[in-house]
């Protein structure tokens, strides 16, 4: 028999092979995914990462001893073929792309064998998920994963190849950092050299990028991990991914050329999908005004209306108070929405309640004429608000939320609108809907402290007209930040720096960070910007977000060789672990129960 792998190679994929091939010998090498045995002729379809194809074994080919060999083939062993394409004996197989022919396998070689799977390796598969993530090894066999693993692979290289086209450094940054305050808790690495003292592993390589910008380097790239302590769900892990780069010497819209071109070859050699460039714009103020978010869908309209004007002199309080009391009442026509039940209204009715609205108003239209509980408070002002300015017609319904907290009103209004298009079917999975979100407000108000936080971080800059703004009405100050946000979930997002020492100084001062402060967290970033920085800017796309849209997945968890549970955790190498009380006194810790 052959000795396969010392003599003979892998000739082929097993997915790759098509009618051309009929008449090549070929050397395959893979798993037995299903084994069928036809009175004496073994036909076994044989899988790898290409795809699969069928092999025929059978006794006009194979010795008697080869033959016992293939009859102990199972589902999942590892094994090699030699043998001839020939055309398929029956009909072609429609469903695998290696229909037209199959494998006359003329020697074999079993090269591994594998116990039971616990769970079938197949597109579908009924095992819950702590089961694959335990087998991780084994899910990762499956065709979708092993699709959404390639495409982030080549989507990787895409941005590789066009950032090195437009005369990008790709620069490795440190994971062993300092830790200094992003928004989210750090993870610490004890020192064993310097007890007591604690690295962190870097939530974004944020400041690096902007000392490499100071360095001259002027373009820099990297595809990198980052790591933030945070509560999870389906688009959240605790080790991520990010596409980040920084420019030297450029406005907003440089930058945003640049990633729309990324974002144009991705689409296009991936999923063969033109995206119209340059990709549009909304300021924050009209994002909010329009969908009520700051990261809207914009593959479908059902846009908000703002009818709060029209309810100031209303006899319905529920309207009245907040129009009257500084808030907002605001909400979404949902055409065709009047055969909406009691039932769907009530469930709609929970839903923004999950969003801090006290509740759900609404009321129907119908004949000319309005229908519903509130149809009562439909005075002229507000119907001609309804029909005129939110469009309103025969067969809608018109869902409003109003609070005397705008942002409370607004928030659920916009999260009540894609919730609403999800189950009317308004958008399809093969729709994609880019816009860049612009000049977002430069602070927020902590709710906890009072306190004045950056909406982003504090080396943003802000536009240059507000720059006088900063202590005197900091809540109006806008950045020259922008978000890039694709079907409603933010892909990206950057800003242009601070590199004038003087506007960081007085950011800190609006945020009170004293000086002492800001040396001990920032010194070495604050001491780079007093060495002739440039004007600079960058960006950090959410590379696993990215790609889990690509491939139509709703956690990016699918994208990730092997990710974390919810709660942080691998249960495949039972990360993380206790370690021995030799380790920890090494590190100068004791564990306190």
């Amino acid at each position: 028999m052959t000795r396969f792998i010392e003599e003979l190679k892998k000739s082929h994929g097993a997915g790759e092979l098509r009618a051309v091939h009929v008449g090549t010998q070929v050397v395959l090498m893979g798993w037995v995914d299903t084994v069928r045995d036809l009175g004496g002729t073994l036909f076994i379809d044989l899988r790898d990462r290409s795809g699969k194809c069928q092999v025929v074994l059978g006794k006009e080919q194979l010795s008697s001893d080869q033959l016992e060999v293939a009859k102990s083939f199972r589902q999942e062993y590892v094994v090699a073929i030699q043998g001839n394409v020939i055309k398929r004996t029956g009909k072609a197989n429609p469903n695998l792309a290696t229909g037209e022919i199959e494998v006359l396998a003329t020697d074999l070689k079993l090269l591994n064998r594998s116990k039971p799977m616990p769970f079938q390796i197949a597109d579908e598969v009924d095992a819950g998920e702590d089961t694959r993530l335990k087998y991780r090894f084994l899910d990762l066999r499956r065709a979708p994963l092993q699709r959404a693993l390639l495409m982030r692979s080549k989507a990787a290289l895409i941005a590789r190849e066009h950032f090195a086209a437009e005369q990008f450094v790709e620069v490795e940054t440190p994971i062993l950092t300092k830790s200094t305050p992003e928004g989210a808790r750090d993870y610490l690495v004890p020192s064993r050299i310097n007890k007591g003292k604690f690295f962190a592993l870097p939530q974004s390589p944020q400041l690096f990028k902007q000392l490499l910008q100071v360095a001259g380097f002027e373009r820099y790239v990297q595809i990198c991990k980052c790591f933030r302590d945070e509560d999870l769900r389906a688009d959240r892990q605790p080790e991520f991914t990010q596409i980040d780069l920084e420019m030297s010497f450029i406005a907003p819209e440089d930058i945003m050329a640049i990633c729309d071109n990324m974002l144009k070859k991705m689409f296009k050699q991936i999923l063969d999908v033109d995206i119209q460039t340059p990709i549009s714009q909304i300021t924050y103020d009209e994002a909010m005004r329009r969908f009520g978010v700051d990261n809207p869908d914009v593959r479908f309209g059902m846009e908000l209306f703002d009818v709060t004007d029209a309810c100031r002199e209303s006899a319905f309080k529920v309207f009245s108070d907040p129009a009257t009391g500084g808030g907002l009442v605001t909400g979404i026509v949902v055409e065709g929405g009047a055969s909406f039940s009691r039932k769907d209204v009530d469930a709609l009715t929970d839903f923004v309640k999950t969003y801090g609205a006290k509740g759900l108003a609404w009321v129907k239209r119908a004949d000319g004429a309005f229908s519903g509980p509130v149809a009562k408070f439909i005075d002229d002002t507000l119907e001609s608000a309804l029909l005129n300015n939110a469009g309103m017609k025969d067969g809608d319904i018109a869902l409003f939320v109003a609070d005397v907290d705008k942002s409370t009103a607004r928030t659920a209004a916009g999260r009540l609108r894609t919730h609403v298009a999800k189950k009317q079917g308004l958008v399809s999975a093969d729709q994609y809907g880019f816009t860049w979100v612009t000049e977002f407000p430069m602070f927020e108000k902590d709710e906890e402290t009072g306190r004045l936080a950056a909406m982003h971080h504090p080396f943003t800059s802000p536009r240059p007209e507000d720059v006088d703004k900063l202590l005197s009405d900091p809540l109006n100050v806008k950045t020259r930040a922008y978000d890039i946000v694709l079907n409603g979930q933010e892909i990206g997002g950057g800003s242009i720096r601070i590199h004038n020492q003087e506007v960081q100084a007085v950011v800190f001062q609006a945020l009170g960070i004293s000086d002492e402060e800001a040396r001990e967290k920032f010194g070495f970033l604050l001491d780079a910007l007093s060495f002739g920085a440039p004007p600079h800017g960058g960006l950090a796309f959410g590379f696993d977000r990215l790609v889990s849209i690509m491939a139509g997945l709703d956690s990016i968890r699918d994208v990730i060789a092997f990710p974390k549970t919810t709660r942080a955790g691998c249960l495949m190498t039972d990360a993380p672990s206790t370690v021995d009380d030799a380790q920890l006194a090494e590190l100068g810790i004791r564990l306190h129960s």
